[in-house]
């Protein structure tokens, strides 16, 4: 796809990002933004860039996952660590709409460039501050990470089986999440920003943990109202019965879920099975939870007994709710995801094309877009310093000189 032009208005057309965080949650949420159709200036230190550059996997000294992550920005160097790059920086703030950062608390204070300092300069400021802990509480200023903060939402302590150590989600689930609290929290006060008369910019705060907390409601209410510590499961527990992974007559994993009893009553057709539905162990959700082993066990053997793709097929046909268990060689294959979009291919400066996933959600009128490549190191500081700021090009090699950007 790389830069040519879109057709008709993206939806963030307009909207400016001065995106200064770096790895993997913040900066999602800067290129959620990106891909409607912000202009994301990845604000990234000279020499060295954004960490992210430097986490596998690789291929021929490439990092793979920066051109997932960082399309639609362009790449701006500037050492905010120096007093005339923090300079730049509040310079640069005047003309934005939004700063994202994720420095652990106090950092940006420290230099200069603190939520007090901008919003004197542009009061419609929206600031996003993603740490690990939030800007407030006896946590803030530990170090934070998307999984040491996984373990602290109570996530992990549910993963794995009751009888082996807790299990850690294994790739950064959390830092994907949070990247997603981050794009709504930068739409949201915009929307109040803009709309509301005495609308004005303000600072939002997100803590890592708090992204998957926010999911777990019943977890909540569970230990509130009933003083239950849930444990380790393998799966779904406590939600629905039956529910759970099972294997097929000729060797493959299927998830299946009845999450109502409606659901439940066409798994039963389906299995020839509506005897289940006046036995008084399984005709409601909650008798079948308190013999889930049973219930689970009866809807084991007879999976067993069905290849998957027969499997797949009568479930479906009784709207069973039911998928197989799809490794990435299975979706590249998969024609579901090839109608869907789901896997593009973007050109790259070194190895030619790569594939990245496709821009979700897809909207009806305005829909998103790849209009930029990840950028390389500092590729658009030029165009972004004499554009917005006036600067020549004799000022900025004098910053080169001084290693300011």
């Amino acid at each position: 796809m790389g830069e040519e032009s879109i057709m008709g208005r993206l939806p963030l057309e307009g909207v400016k990002v001065l995106d200064v965080s770096t790895m993997i949650a913040a900066p999602f949420g800067a290129v959620l933004l990106g891909d409607f159709g912000a202009d994301v200036i990845k604000v990234e230190l000279p020499g060295k860039g954004d960490t992210l550059r430097h986490v596998g996997p690789f291929k021929d000294g490439e990092p793979l996952r920066w051109p997932g992550l960082a399309r639609n920005k362009r790449s701006l160097t500037l050492d905010l660590r120096k007093e005339e790059g923090m300079n730049i920086f509040k310079q640069l703030v005047r003309h934005v709409d939004i700063v994202i950062e994720n420095f652990r608390p106090g950092t940006l204070e420290k230099w200069g460039g603190g939520y007090e300092e901008l919003k004197q300069i542009n009061p419609n400021l929206v600031m996003i501050r993603v740490s690990g802990y939030g800007q407030t509480g006896p946590f803030r200023e530990k170090a934070g990470f998307g999984t040491p903060a996984t373990a602290f939402s109570g996530f992990t302590y549910l993963q794995g089986y009751p009888d082996r150590p807790p299990v850690s989600p294994s790739f950064s689930l959390t830092d994907y999440i949070t990247g997603i609290y981050v794009a709504f929290a930068a739409v949201t006060a915009i929307y109040y920003r803009d709309v509301h008369p005495d609308g004005e910019g303000q600072m939002v705060d997100i803590g890592l943990y708090e992204s998957v907390f926010r999911m777990m409601e019943f977890l909540i209410a569970e230990y509130d109202q009933l003083g239950k510590v849930r444990e380790r499961s393998p799966g779904l527990s406590g939600h629905s019965s039956p529910a759970g992974t099972f294997m097929t007559k000729d060797g493959h994993w299927v998830v299946l879920v009845t999450s109502t009893d409606s659901t439940f009553e066409r798994l039963a057709k389906a299995m020839g099975r509506e005897d289940l539905l006046t036995n008084e162990k399984f005709c409601t959700n909650e008798r079948r939870l308190a013999h889930h082993e049973e219930t689970n066990g009866i809807v084991a053997d007879w999976i067993r007994t069905k290849p998957r793709d027969e499997l797949l097929r009568i479930l479906d046909e009784h709207g069973v709710p039911v998928s197989p268990i799809l490794s990435i060689k299975d979706i590249f294959e998969h024609p579901h995801y090839q109608a869907r979009e789901n896997i593009i291919e973007v050109a790259h400066p070194r190895l030619g094309k790569i594939k990245v996933p496709g821009i979700v959600p897809k909207f009806e009128k305005t829909p998103g877009a790849v209009r930029r490549i990840a950028p390389d190191l500092g590729e658009h500081t030029e165009e972004i310093l004499q554009t917005m700021l006036g600067l020549s090009e004799e000022d900025i090699q004098k910053l080169r000189e001084k290693e300011i950007i």
